[in-house]
């Protein structure tokens, strides 16, 4: 079986202003972010995008913009040497109707899971809210939490020591 680590986008990866991402023009990577996502993927890791994106659900930006932004972001990826496995992601907000592929739910979670024979026990998600940890606890997958927008080189290299 893999082992994966599991990210959250906004707050992890790029820099959360505060509300949505909602354009290409707003998605910045956080400084650190690149180096540790290659690390990770140097250890073995596989690498799984796990975001919310109740903007869409909102109105506030379309499935166009988010991918848009994930087709940079792959882009940039790729040029250091980095594999991204997938970028699940779910359009839904609870204020326009449930489901469970939103985080806290652990639908994205499982699906990653089942389709790349992940092994739960071996694998970390990293987020900076609390549902994104209750995401993968759901699912059988540990959590760190850091802090919003914080350096995620901080936090890795226990996983990859």
């Amino acid at each position: 079986m893999n082992k994966a680590i599991f990210l959250d986008r906004d707050g992890v990866i790029n820099h959360d202003p505060g509300d949505y991402t909602k354009h290409i023009s707003e998605f910045t990577l956080l400084p650190t972010a690149l180096e540790s996502m290659k690390k990770l993927h140097d250890a073995g890791y596989l690498l799984v995008l796990i975001t919310n994106q109740g903007g869409i659900a909102k109105g506030l930006y379309s499935h166009d913009d988010v991918a848009e932004i994930h087709s940079f972001f792959l882009n940039k990826c790729e040029e250091n040497g980095i594999a991204i496995t997938n970028i699940f992601y779910s359009p839904h907000h609870d204020a326009y109707g449930k489901s469970l592929t939103r985080k806290p739910g652990s639908l994205m979670v499982e699906r990653a899971l089942a389709r790349y024979d992940i092994d739960p026990k071996q694998s970390v998600i990293i987020g900076d809210k609390q549902r994104d940890l209750d995401s993968g606890a759901k699912a059988g997958v540990n959590g760190i939490l850091i802090p919003t927008n914080a350096p995620l080189i901080e936090y890795i290299d226990s996983l990859v020591s």
